[in-house]
């Protein structure tokens, strides 16, 4: 696929009347089966988050031990790579049908967990949660590319983190109140059911696929393939790179939430206040992703979402309520326009026997520095004043908007040479 391609599928004039494609989308019948998969399984998925680092804090008493619970869930994607030649050896809606029904048999072990010494049995449950989870996705980016009208894609994505942000906002009250009612085997219940929900909606999914190919080269080959494809492609190299470098500045952002919220005169629960500003924004940046996809293209899209987020984290330093709610709202739709852009950057440049591969080694590259992120800003915000750590966070991701830019203009550039200019006599 092009350059041009990458930068956008296609001009002002090809995206005249088509405004508003989030509606296209929702009448297309796979993508509406597949957004509704989203928001049934999200749910669920989001009430356990919070619910089982309650749950390990009831039992024990230990704050430690409960925040074990969302690190077993994001360790395995350390694995993505190996993970993700799962979603490349198998035909993909089988494998979305059985990890659901994994995941939902999978969550019902927890419903003998009620003492301390059950903990165990928690933790490795949501391991394996967790790497089940990077295979599902995978495979589930996989086979949206197919199933989804291409020129859609971006609508789509942008759709699926409007459906995913609206979940965060809802699914963690329902699962604390659930809890709070029932306990923590309930909640495991309901994600289960969700499971079987979204086993249901990819049940009716009409896609053809063919039986993908006998691998070809040793295993530890095809495991690398999908980071060969990423540093090679002049367009997917950018935005990933750009995608982790402005996790890791969003990880050590969110570390300091608390000390905002102090700077502010508030208690540490005025966060939930902010964190829900924040999904409002992403919420909104979601339902306009298509079109601003369509006229800016990835790397420009991403690069202006990221300079709207170097904006917001260095004014969060300012310790005014509506300064904090503005800069909450912005980085909410700053955050995900750089995630959205490199998963359909990804899809649409990714040949379709690799997909699985390069989409879960994305996620890695993009994610990982997340977590590392949010470890570092724990310990640094006990040994600097936070205000200059969110300028410092402010200027660094100022620098990747614009060399993400830089690599939009060099690519049109580069695209836009004639033949001739690029081989003179």
């Amino acid at each position: 696929m092009t350059t041009n391609r990458t930068q956008g599928t296609g001009g002002p004039g090809r995206s005249r009347g088509r405004t508003w494609t989030a509606v296209r989308v929702v009448r297309e019948r796979n993508a509406r089966l597949y957004l509704a998969g989203v928001v049934v399984s999200g749910f669920g998925t989001s009430a356990l988050w919070l619910a089982s680092g309650v749950w390990v804090k009831d039992l024990t008493g230990s704050d430690g031990l409960a925040a074990l619970c969302p690190l077993a869930m994001w360790a395995p994607t350390l694995a993505g790579p190996l993970l993700g030649t799962l979603a490349d050896r198998f035909r993909r809606k089988p494998l979305l049908i059985g990890t659901s029904l994994l995941l939902a048999g999978l969550l019902l072990i927890l419903l003998t967990v009620d003492s301390p010494h059950g903990l165990w049995l928690l933790y490795a449950v949501l391991f394996v949660y967790g790497a089940a989870g990077v295979v599902h996705d995978a495979a589930e980016s996989a086979l949206i590319a197919t199933a989804v009208d291409r020129s859609l894609l971006g609508d789509f994505n942008g759709l699926r983190m409007t459906a995913g942000e609206g979940m965060k906002l809802l699914a963690p009250l329902a699962g604390a109140g659930l809890y709070a009612a029932y306990g923590g085997a309930s909640v495991a219940l309901l994600d289960a059911v969700t499971f079987l929900l979204a086993t249901v909606l990819y049940a009716f999914l009409r896609v053809r696929e063919e039986r993908p190919a006998p691998p070809a080269g040793s295993h530890r080959e095809r495991i690398a393939e999908g980071a060969r494809h990423l540093w090679s492609h002049p367009a997917l190299r950018p935005l990933v790179l750009a995608g982790g470098a402005t996790m890791l500045c969003a990880g050590l952002s969110g570390a300091l939430v608390y000390a905002v919220v102090e700077g502010l005169g508030h208690s540490p629960a005025y966060a939930g206040v902010l964190y829900a500003v924040q999904g409002a924004g992403s919420v909104a940046v979601g339902l306009c992703s298509g079109p601003a996809l369509r006229r800016f293209g990835e790397r420009r899209f991403a690069a202006y979402g990221i300079a709207l987020l170097a904006a917001a984290v260095a004014l969060r330093a300012v310790p005014n309520d509506p300064v904090a709610w503005a800069c909450s709202a912005a980085i909410g739709a700053g955050l995900p326009a750089v995630l959205i852009a490199t998963l359909t950057a990804v899809q649409r440049e990714t040949p379709g026997p690799l997909l699985g591969r390069v989409t879960a080694t994305a996620d890695t590259l993009v994610f990982t520095p997340n977590v590392l992120g949010l470890a570092a800003g724990a310990a640094l915000v006990e040994l600097l004043d936070h205000r200059l750590l969110l300028i410092a966070l402010g200027c660094t991701l100022s620098a990747v908007a614009v060399a993400l830019f830089q690599s939009a203009v060099s690519a049109e550039r580069t695209a836009s040479r004639s033949p001739s200019d690029a081989s003179p006599a």
